[in-house]
């Protein structure tokens, strides 16, 4: 059988001056771009598909709000708030806590302790599906929570109807995190981003067929997402318990019960991390329904959140992969590696921003048309594009980041940091210019 390391460290494919892998000292520029060239090849062996799998997957929901959208503004305001600050809330925690997997499963990887990958997926399923028992509270009540906080009563109703609905989601996710995890850590990439296309053309055609077609609206898409994402849950467990992961997957364990407290402690602090980075953008749409005009602020504030989303999958599809690529040459010893690593996905990454804004701006007539019928969110969307496409640049390099940081171990620090950036300076920056100064959206 192959070495465990052999996906990501191919002697072949870098200059080293180590026995054991490392590379060596860089003294020249020919030796960067040498090692630059030779780290990009297997950051984008991960990241690539990766990428892809997070921006179909992403484009679940973002298919259901463009057509949802044109059906009318309050199903499309109503869809928003369901979907960012809902299954927002949940997604952001629930994924937070699965991003512990990236440093164990990585490390264990890169140690070679292969029969711990499925022990590890195992007891997140315990613990992510248990937090989602107590998340079922939210979706109940969500209506009576939105109101409660100042949400306008139409929106507010049709977003907790919608809520109701979206609960078998919120158990997808409960699977589908440590799935992905646990696959991301053996770089098998190829096989999620396979099943996440295959899914996303199912998703379009039936949604397009029940909410439009079929005149069905907010349910018709409630019923396809939910079906979405739960056919990628199936098929990757299919794919697992069929033995492709080999010793990685030695079946159902009861050490999944064992240690579990350590686990969750190590569980929130990846999901405080990620929780102050995903909660920040659910607070901005929450903020939007303060707004004069709130149904029109909802509309095109969500759209400009959407495109930023989609920005956003590119990043954290990078992010996994630098979160491999750190755990596991941590795990293996290779720590000139690892730092280097983090150089090369920065610049990736940024120039990756770069290049969608340019693209942003250059479609700025055209894209609103997409999510909307309504000339008035066409404007607003308009509007916020060049802030928009300043936002691309600096949020596609931070998840890297923070990509760094799960792959050491670092998720408490970094949850520090993103308390003061988001919390203490970004959301009062925003409340002074929206309502202060009437900046509006």
């Amino acid at each position: 059988m192959a070495s465990p390391r052999a996906p990501l460290l191919s002697k072949s494919s870098t200059s080293v001056s180590e026995a054991g892998g490392d590379i060596g000292r860089i003294r020249s520029l020919g030796d960067f771009w040498r090692e630059f060239g030779a780290e990009s090849k297997k950051l984008w062996y991960l990241a690539a598909p990766a990428i892809f799998t997070s921006v179909c997957q992403y484009s679940l929901g973002a298919v259901t709000q463009m057509l949802v959208g044109q059906v009318g503004t309050l199903e499309l305001a109503a869809v928003s708030v369901e979907n960012s600050v809902v299954a927002g809330f949940s997604f952001g925690l629930l994924l937070g806590m699965g991003s512990a997997l990236e440093t164990l499963c990585g490390q264990a990887f890169g140690a070679g302790k292969l029969d711990m990958l499925g022990v590890y997926m195992q007891r997140s399923w315990v613990i992510l599906n248990s937090t989602s028992l107590l998340l079922t509270l939210l979706y109940v009540f969500a209506g009576p929570i939105l109101r409660l906080i100042g949400q306008p009563a139409n929106i507010a109703d049709a977003a907790g109807k919608l809520s109701i609905w979206m609960i078998p989601q919120l158990f997808a996710y409960a699977m589908n995190f440590p799935i992905a995890k646990f696959l991301q850590a053996q770089s098998k990439m190829l096989v999620m981003a396979a099943i996440a296309a295959a899914v996303l053309v199912f998703h379009t055609f039936f949604s397009w067929l029940l909410i439009l077609k079929l005149n069905l609206g907010l349910a018709g898409g409630a019923i396809v997402l939910n079906a979405s994402w739960w056919l990628i849950v199936v098929a990757q467990l299919v794919y697992i318990f069929g033995g492709a992961c080999g010793s990685a997957w030695t079946g159902f364990s009861w050490q999944a019960f064992h240690n579990l407290w350590g686990f969750v402690r190590l569980s929130l602090a990846s999901a405080v991390m990620l929780c102050l980075e995903m909660w920040y953008f659910t607070a901005l749409i929450i903020f939007a329904g303060y707004l004069k005009h709130a149904e029109l602020a909802v509309d095109g504030l969500s759209i400009c959140m959407n495109i930023l989303g989609w920005a956003v999958m590119v990043a954290i599809g990078t992010n996994a992969a630098t979160s491999v690529r750190v755990s596991n040459e941590l795990g293996a010893g290779h720590p000139r590696t690892a730092k280097f690593s983090v150089v090369v996905v920065v610049i990736t990454s940024f120039v990756i921003g770069l290049l969608l804004s340019l693209v942003l701006i250059l479609t700025r007539n055209q894209y609103p048309s997409v999510f909307t019928n309504s000339e008035d969110v066409k404007k607003i969307v308009y509007a916020l594009t060049p802030l928009l496409a300043t936002s691309i640049i600096t949020n596609n390099v931070q998840p890297v980041i923070s990509g760094v940081a799960i792959g050491a171990g670092w998720q408490a620090v970094v949850a520090y940091i993103n308390i003061g950036c988001y919390y203490l300076f970004g959301i009062p920056l925003g409340l002074v210019l929206g309502y202060k100064l009437d900046w509006g959206a």
